[in-house]
Parts: structure tokens; C-alpha cells; sequence
């Protein structure tokens, strides 16, 4: 095995937050980063928030480490940026404005679509799936099938609205957040990680943490304080690793740690 220590991607919401609140053992999990000197990168499917509210969020729980962090809508800006002039934004108030520069409701090139909440109506779709029609781009910050906003009951989330959009334009959407290997790959990128070399992701999500990181090489620890429920179906694939919470993580991750520096 190599020597060097397999770089981390950690997933946000389900592993370090737990509903509205840093999951108990976040901080010693993150001095754990830091003392290890793991290269690690949290990595959030979120349309809710950016990077530095990630940052600013465990700042004020009392969990101040050296960590970067990248959401879908930081992701989905930075696609933007460089591919298109005009676009039209439904997302949470928030997070569209810091799409107001190249915001045109009249005449978009692409349509940025991210979480709603229960403003996802009628009224909304067909707004959406007419400006499709008229030629605009479909672009998904994720299209997460459902998640848990107080961390304990489940909700529709931002996925199966743009599925039906798609479906009834006959275009499909790109694709920014998780599974897309863009997404992972960039944020290896900024790991200074080149393909080939290893990496583990930390999830709650079977599908778009574990599956998608496999596709691309990497290995994958899931946790059950998310998504994903323990037991796991018979019938599903086994993740590589299984964590009930991060304190089992930090075990895991000295043991492949140990093995990769044999």
C-alpha cells in the first residue's frame, strides 16, 4: 500500500450535523483531522448554504478548525460562472443572491434549480419547465430523492421536482452536487489529490456518498446517523467500511491508516 495517508472527503448534513445541531462528537472528530493531518475537505450536497456558512456554522457551535468546505450551490456558481451570462435561480432566497449578477428572469440561458422547501408548487414547475422549453439550460445544484430537515422526519427534496421537469421537456439536466464525479473530482482537486491516488468519503447517503465515490476509485465509510438506516437490506450493496457515529469513524480511519503505511 502507499505511504501516504488517503486524503477524506466528509459529507455536512447527517455526519457532522445531526438536524440543527453539530453531532456530539464533531469536534473530537475534527481535532482527529487535524492531529492526523488527514487532508480533508468537507463536502456538502447543500443548496441551503455555502462553504462559509459550513465554516461560520461550526465556529459558533465551539468547533473552530482548519477545514475547508464546499456545498453544491458554491459549486453551481462556479459552473455558472464560466459557462453562462443570464440565468434564472429557484433556490432559497439566501443562496440566489449570491447569483444576482447574472440573474435574467425574462431571457435565461439556463435555469439553476435548488432546494424550494415547500414552496415547490404547480405554479413554480410550470414557470420552470417554460422557460426549459424556450431553450434554457437545466442545471441541478443536486438532485438529492429525499432528507430530513429537523434530522429526524423525511421530506421530498429538490430531485424528484427535476426529474419531472425533465421528463416533460425531454432535456436533461446537469448535474452539480453528489453523485456527479465533476463534483467529487474537483474537490480532490483541491486536495491536491491526482487520479489514481487513494481517498475515502465519509457519508450518511449509500448512493451518493458511497456508490458514487466507488465509480471513481475511492472507498467509503457509512455512517448511520443520517439517510441510511442499520441493517442495511439484504439486497444492497455493502459499503466498505460502517460507522454508528464518529467516534467508530475515528477507529476505522487509524486502522487504514495504519494498514496504508505498511
Amino acid at each position: 500500500m502507499s505511504e501516504k495517508i488517503p486524503a477524506l472527503l466528509i459529507d455536512f448534513d447527517g455526519v457532522l450535523k445531526i438536524g440543527d445541531e453539530p453531532a456530539s462528537d464533531a469536534g473530537d472528530f475534527l481535532k482527529f483531522i487535524q492531529e492526523t493531518k488527514i487532508p480533508s475537505i468537507v463536502l456538502s450536497n447543500s443548496s441551503l448554504k455555502t462553504g462559509h456558512d459550513i465554516i461560520e456554522f461550526l465556529k459558533t457551535s465551539s468547533i473552530d478548525y482548519n477545514i475547508s468546505a464546499v456545498t453544491a450551490a458554491d459549486a453551481a456558481y462556479n459552473y455558472i460562472e464560466v459557462k453562462y451570462k443570464s440565468v434564472s435561480v429557484y433556490c432559497t432566497d439566501s443562496i440566489k443572491k449570491t447569483f444576482s449578477r447574472y440573474i435574467n428572469d425574462e431571457n435565461p440561458e439556463a435555469v439553476i434549480i435548488g432546494d424550494l422547501g415547500d414552496r415547490w408548487d404547480y405554479a413554480v414547475m410550470n414557470e420552470i419547465f417554460k422557460k426549459v422549453l424556450a431553450g434554457a439550460d437545466i442545471i441541478a445544484m443536486h438532485k438529492n430523492k429525499f432528507w430530513k430537515p429537523d434530522g429526524k422526519n423525511i421530506s421530498l427534496d429538490a430531485g424528484p421536482f427535476i426529474s419531472a421537469i425533465e421528463y416533460a421537456s425531454s432535456k436533461e439536466a446537469v448535474l452539480i452536487g453528489k453523485p456527479s464525479k465533476l463534483y467529487f473530482k474537483s474537490a480532490l482537486d483541491k486536495l491536491g489529490i491526482k487520479p489514481g491516488e487513494e481517498f475515502i468519503m465519509i457519508g450518511d447517503d449509500i448512493e451518493n456518498d458511497i456508490y458514487a465515490v466507488r465509480e471513481i476509485g475511492g472507498k467509503g465509510i457509512l455512517i448511520y446517523t443520517g439517510k441510511t438506516k442499520f441493517p442495511l437490506n439484504q439486497n444492497i450493496k455493502k459499503p466498505d467500511y460502517e460507522a454508528f457515529n464518529l467516534t467508530e469513524a475515528i477507529s476505522i480511519l487509524n486502522k487504514i491508516m495504519n494498514i496504508s503505511q505498511l
